[in-house]
């Protein structure tokens, strides 16, 4: 209670009873009431006051307020009939009482602070002295407050109301007393005349006499309950409009409809969904069939850790005929049970759990609300009330209504984006390397991550085999997200690979890219427009025979080389037009890379991040690339704990890291041969030697038939300087014949009585693969040979 002024001390008697009835403070007007002293009286039965020869003292109120009369006996002997006022306040249970010792005479009506109230309030309204007691009330207002006007008359708004709201607006009337302007004050409560709390406006208004003195205060409640409950549902749905749908997630917007709805419309809410298709597709149009499975998404208590759920997050419930969820779902439209414990009768009787949380949680109304968007069912949410008495009205009902229906939608298009997103990861990974090929060039290691809320993307990586033990490695971004960019994608890197496997340059490779780019782009665009069709690209070549590495971009970012005694740097390579633009040439540089050099390429998703400056993220990978020198997988995955936020990239990461090997001169042989027929004997029988050095006689059948064939080809067909390569690692023999004819072989069927034609296909039946290369000089015809150990 608020502190009594101290000219007001001895104006009431005061007391105050604990939950078992002792008497634990008694004010200075309780003794000139009664005569005892506070030493007398604190600690003491408050029963003992009363006198034992009259009626038998009443019993606990239910309530949280009384009033009445009661027989007291005083300290000389003398019993008094004294009328109080009663407060149990909330918290702990003590009573506070409280009666009037003066002002109890009524007032008259020439007063003039009865002529002021006549005058200035139009409404309920009560009059308060310039010590803020009670001076006099109207009808309206003894009516709300539910006490006659005589019995409470002397007393402080306070002490009438017993609440901390009266407190306050006792506070704000001794403001408008000292301040003498007035002052309008919202509160939200019940009164002791009413059932249920009404919003009221408080008008407190200084009442001054013909001298301009301040002799009192007016206080005139109105009560605006309704505009009250539409500015509060109004702000309730603009807050769910502002709270619920702030990810595609359907999880997290489950939850966002069940925090939004606690406390603002009920104590407790659980949202419950269908488990989409199984394999996809869109959820069934017509009203599911009793029993319904369901799955508790979230749930939201005003206690604590939720203690009145039955299920758990996550958990799968199986909801039977004649329960709020099957009820709601089956009609399709909302239900309203006001009391749980009769109107649920059979569904409790037939859930043993829920009837026990119903009794020991109070629970006195439920309303159960379809979740539906685009004529899709998708769940159910179920707003429990036990705390808050009152229960759900038709305006209530709307309110939850439109609440949900806004989720709804949410959930609906997270659900869509999902099952997007799962197709077009799909789509995504089976267009990327499922492993990476062992090559003795290099070896490498990569990751691809989607973006965490934009999608999958169109970032692709790849190690494509080439001619002569030589490897590329790409890595490519098409511009967008979704289905489309990942479909692109797969177009891109299968042309990647067309081109790789006729040995173009990088240059002339990103150029033929670019062509197809420009024709994607057109047919993307309707109607003959153009699409937005764009993408990225960093192609490079390594040669282990050379040590050699050329490199081409088309608008991507540049890739790192961390020498192996040396701090990782950014390759200096110019940047190139995007693809897609069209008509504007790349550029390649070559360089000469040492045994065990790392090569680190990745996709803008890796080193930008919102908030963060670009040049941070470059820092962030040249140091995570400078503390992982050891494994490859390490470093992939070093890289990407050191850029990454925690909540995952915003665009999507491609991540390809390589260390070279260089191949040793000694499984290396060259001949230069001139152009004539009848030195591919001797050059048959270098080979053979050659081969017996290596250890590789089982290959000298098929070798010797291989280089005849393709020496002979390039003496009678080709131009001079003839050249001739071997090549081995553990597992490939690799045979290559070079000339300075560009004009490239091709297989042919001979027919029976042809003498030649044959020497191709005999070569193509004879190795693993062959093709041809064109260089500046001229080409290379080359073939493959698997070594298989004999045994």
């Amino acid at each position: 209670m608020s502190p009594v002024h101290p000219l007001d001390e001895a104006a009431t008697a005061r007391a105050v009873v604990d939950e078992n009835g002792t008497l634990i403070r008694w004010s200075e007007g309780a003794r000139r009431l009664l005569g005892y002293t506070p030493e007398e009286v604190e600690g003491r039965p408050a029963a003992d006051l009363l006198d034992r020869a009259g009626d038998p003292p009443p019993s606990a109120p239910p309530g949280n307020r009384w009033s009445g009369t009661l027989p007291l006996r005083h300290r000389d002997g003398r019993v008094l009939s004294v009328w109080l006022l009663a407060h149990r306040a909330e918290q702990d249970g003590e009573w506070f009482l409280v009666t009037p010792l003066e002002g109890a005479e009524p007032c008259v009506q020439d007063d003039p602070l009865i002529r002021a109230v006549l005058t200035q309030s139009p409404c309920a309204m009560a009059i308060y002295d310039e010590r803020l007691r009670l001076y006099g009330v109207n009808d309206a207002m003894a009516k709300v407050i539910g006490l006659p006007e005589a019995r409470i008359r002397g007393l402080r708004i306070s002490e009438i109301g017993g609440k901390r709201a009266s407190e306050k607006l006792e506070e704000e009337m001794s403001g408008v007393l000292v301040s003498g302007e007035g002052r309008d004050v919202e509160t939200y409560m019940r009164s002791g005349g009413e059932d249920h709390a009404h919003a009221w406006l408080i008008r407190i208004a200084p009442l001054t006499d013909g001298d301009g003195r301040v002799r009192g205060v007016c206080l005139a409640a109105h009560d605006f309950t309704e505009q009250y409950r539409g500015r509060e549902r109004l702000q309730l749905v603009n807050e769910a409009s502002r709270r619920i749908g702030s990810t595609l997630d359907v999880t997290r917007t489950a939850q966002e409809l069940a925090d939004v709805c606690v406390p603002a419309l009920a104590d407790f809410v659980s949202v419950d969904l269908l488990d989409p298709p199984l394999h996809g597709g869109e959820p069934h149009s017509e009203p599911p069939s009793a029993p319904i499975t369901l799955r508790r998404t979230a749930h939201r208590s005003v206690t604590p850790g939720s203690p009145e759920a039955v299920v758990t997050l996550g958990a799968v419930d199986v909801y039977p005929v004649a329960s709020p969820q099957t009820d709601s779902l089956i009609a399709g439209r909302t239900i309203v049970a006001p009391d749980a414990t009769t109107t649920l009768e059979e569904w409790l009787a037939w859930d043993k759990r829920r009837r026990e949380r119903v009794a020991k949680y109070g629970i006195h109304g439920t309303m159960s609300v379809p979740i539906r968007a685009r004529g899709q069912t998708l769940g159910v949410a179920v707003l429990t009330r036990f705390r808050r008495p009152d229960p759900f009205t038709p305006d209530d009902v709307l309110l939850a209504e439109e609440v949900t229906a806004r989720a709804a939608v949410c959930i609906d298009n997270a659900r869509r984006f999902s099952r997007e997103r799962e197709t077009a990861l799909a789509l995504q990974r089976s267009l990327l390397p499922q492993s990476l090929p062992r090559t003795a060039a290099l070896e490498a290691a990569s990751r691809y991550l989607p973006a965490a809320r934009a999608g999958v993307g169109g970032d692709w990586f790849d190690v494509i085999p080439l001619s002569g033990m030589r490897v590329a490695m790409v890595v490519g971004d098409v511009v967008g997200h979704g289905i489309q960019a990942s479909a692109t994608m797969g177009r891109l890197r299968t042309a990647v690979r067309t081109l790789a496997d006729i040995d173009l340059a990088p240059d002339e490779l990103l150029t033929h890219l670019d062509d197809l780019v420009v024709r994607l782009s057109e047919d993307a665009g309707p109607e003959g427009t153009t699409g937005e069709v764009g993408a990225t690209c960093l192609y490079a070549v390594y040669d282990p025979v050379s040590r050699r590495c050329t490199l081409a971009r088309a608008g991507h970012p540049p890739p790192y080389i961390v020498p192996p005694d040396g701090p990782p740097r950014q390759i200096d390579l110019p940047a190139g037009p995007s693809l897609g633009l069209g008509g504007l040439p790349f550029e390649c540089v070559e360089l000469e890379l040492r045994e065990g050099t790392v090569l680190a390429l990745y996709t803008n998703g890796l080193v930008e991040s919102p908030g963060r400056d670009l040049d941070v993220g470059h820092q962030l990978l040249s140091r995570a690339l400078e503390q992982s020198s050891q494994s490859l997988e390490w470093a992939c995955h070093a890289i990407l704990q050191a850029l990454l936020p925690v909540g995952g990239a915003t665009d999507d990461v491609a991540l390809l890291v390589a260390r070279t090997h260089g191949l040793p001169p000694s499984q290396v042989a060259t001949w230069h041969i001139p152009a004539d027929p009848a030195l591919v004997a001797p050059i048959r029988k270098q080979v053979v030697d050659q081969l017996d050095t290596w250890g590789l006689s089982e290959a000298t059948f098929t070798t010797e038939l291989v280089v005849s064939e393709l020496v002979t080809n390039a003496i009678r067909y080709g131009e001079p300087p003839i050249r001739l390569r071997l090549i081995h690692d553990a597992t490939t023999l690799i045979c290559e014949v070079s000339d300075g004819s560009h004009t490239a072989p091709h297989l042919r069927r001979a027919k029976i009585f042809d003498e030649g034609g044959r020497g191709l296909l005999l070569v193509a039946q004879l190795t693993q693969r062959w093709g041809s290369r064109h260089t500046t000089e001229g080409k290379t015809i080359w073939a493959e040979l698997t070594l298989v150990d004999e045994e």
